[in-house]
């Protein structure tokens, strides 16, 4: 807005204003007037130059005098501006190609770059496997050589998958006795402890109010989504390994949120993960037919078992904490030590159909086995023969799982149901009907026995004995893969295709 001189009705070059009569006046004038007449122009009153308020104003740039007076001045005007805008737009073409071809540059110096570096990456792991697998040279002393690979995994590796890969060794005296010896120890402190419910235990009325306390979606590769399998410590609940799709397993601390270590090493998919539960050691399988040992400080592979000329599908540990137990789509279980890498004894099944799952009994003397043709076998591990079979499911059996208590076993198969079996009556008294459709793809008791967890199209958990759900967790958008509690049942973890690991506890 332009201010007006009272007196001359012009833009004043410095604005006064009166205090008397409000009115502005260009200061030069003004003055002249105060001095001839000592009074305010508008109103009259008496006023003196200090009694002038000077007014800030912006200084005022006057409009250019018009050049463009003629057709040709106007003319030359435009042509003056196109010459302008063509050089402009020549320039920015120029600078354009430039950044196109310096863009052009580092984007095949970053193609190479990866290129090198996924080539380094996989010469890395080949060196890795290589010294992992390294047979000891001669001359190099007894105390290297213990610390080697053992011979049989070495012999495995080397000689690739064979009809039979590892020599069976044969169950020894020795061997029998020892798992004889553990099997005792087990049954009374079993006897003793199932006698009554441990005051640690969460009540079932807390386990009611369970909500979902953290998801962690960062522990596998988003390319290849999916969380296959899961365990937990029992040494250190905090602890969590997880195997993936992406052919990786992950042990994952959930207290300080940070992954401990990455297991890198199987061609195929993990598909069963054991937290050893005295050792910072796990053991994982895969289709790739391979059974790895792995020490986590170092994410090295100790051991790499080749027992089976098929897909592993089924993992559990011994009690004795020294034995792992394998089935595999090739018919075949396979009993091996994961101290020296041998394979103690490999046992095709009766029926010659490919195995599904399996799980030692508490005891560690005998084991059940799921089957491609629906049935659930129990072997005597001494005797290594098939001593029942469950039938009633319908489908390859997806899950077993034995109770703590070592009188139940609960499966699970392609049927929608889980049943719960007497191991003492060798029948079956309870079948938890699920909903039409629903997929069951872990089972697992808790420590005490207490409770039983589903993982499938959801994450549930029943009581035992009455075997009544108390709570469903909908929390995962995909197939829920695992299931475990955490110690005395404070918390629960489950995994899902949706790449996530859940934890489930109080709020």
């Amino acid at each position: 807005m332009s201010l007006i001189c009272a007196i001359t009705n012009e833009v004043p070059d410095i604005a006064v204003v009166s205090p008397f009569s409000g009115a502005i006046f260009e200061k030069r004038i003004i003055e002249k007037y105060i001095t001839e007449n000592g009074c305010d122009p508008i109103n009259g009153k008496e006023m003196k130059i200090e009694d002038l308020i000077e007014v800030k104003t912006p200084p005022i740039v006057k409009p250019k005098p018009p050049s463009a007076t003629s057709i040709p001045a106007t003319l030359k005007t435009m042509q003056d501006e196109w010459d302008a805008l063509m050089l402009h737009s020549f320039t920015q073409r120029q600078q354009l190609q430039t950044t196109r071809q310096e863009l052009s540059h580092a984007l095949y110096q970053h193609d190479a770059a990866c290129r090198v570096i996924a080539r380094l990456n996989k010469e890395v792991a080949a060196a890795r496997e290589a010294l992992a697998t390294l047979k000891p040279q001669a001359g190099i002393g007894a105390s290297i050589a213990s610390t080697t690979i053992p011979q049989p995994a070495i012999a495995a590796e080397a000689g690739g998958i064979a009809t039979q890969p590892v020599e069976q060794t044969g169950m020894s005296t020795d061997v029998i006795q020892k798992l004889q010896d553990k099997a005792t120890v087990l049954t009374q402190e079993r006897k003793k402890r199932g006698r009554t419910v441990p005051e640690e235990l969460v009540a079932q009325d807390q386990i009611k109010t369970f909500l979902t306390v953290a998801s962690h979606p960062g522990l596998h590769s988003a390319s290849i989504p999916g969380i296959l399998a899961l365990d937990i410590n029992s040494a250190d609940h905090s602890k969590i390994l997880t195997g993936g799709n992406d052919k990786n397993a992950t042990v994952f601390n959930k207290d300080t949120e940070q992954v401990v270590a990455i297991l890198k090493g199987h061609t195929k998919k993990i598909t069963n993960v054991i937290y050893h539960p005295d050792e910072d050691t796990v053991i994982t399988a895969s289709p790739d037919t391979t059974i790895r040992v792995w020490n986590v400080p170092t994410s090295q592979t100790q051991l790499l078992l080749r027992c089976h000329d098929g897909t592993v599908t089924g993992l559990s540990l011994h009690p004795t904490g020294d034995y792992v137990l394998s089935t595999s789509s090739d018919k075949h279980w396979a009993f091996s030590d994961i101290r020296t890498g041998r394979l103690l004894t490999k046992v095709i099944d009766t029926a010659e159909v490919g195995l599904t799952t399996a799980q030692f009994h508490p005891d560690g003397l005998i084991f059940g086995t799921g089957t491609d043709d629906s049935q659930v076998k129990i072997w005597d591990l001494k005797e290594q023969s098939n001593v029942a079979n469950f039938p009633g499911h319908t489908g390859p059996i997806s899950a077993i799982s034995f109770s703590e208590n070592g009188y139940y076993l609960a499966t699970a198969a392609d049927d929608a149901c889980v049943k719960l079996w007497d191991l003492r009556k060798l029948k079956n008294f309870k079948t938890i009907q699920l909903d039409d459709g629903y997929e069951v793809k872990d089972l697992c008791f808790d420590q005490s026995g207490t409770y039983l967890a589903i993982a499938g199209t959801d994450v549930r958990v029943y009581l035992s004995k009455q075997w009544q759900d108390l709570k469903i967790f909908n929390d995962h958008t995909a197939l829920a893969t695992g299931v475990r509690f955490g110690k005395h049942a404070r918390y629960i973890a489950s995994t899902s295709m949706d790449r996530t690991l859940k934890l489930y506890a109080v709020e």
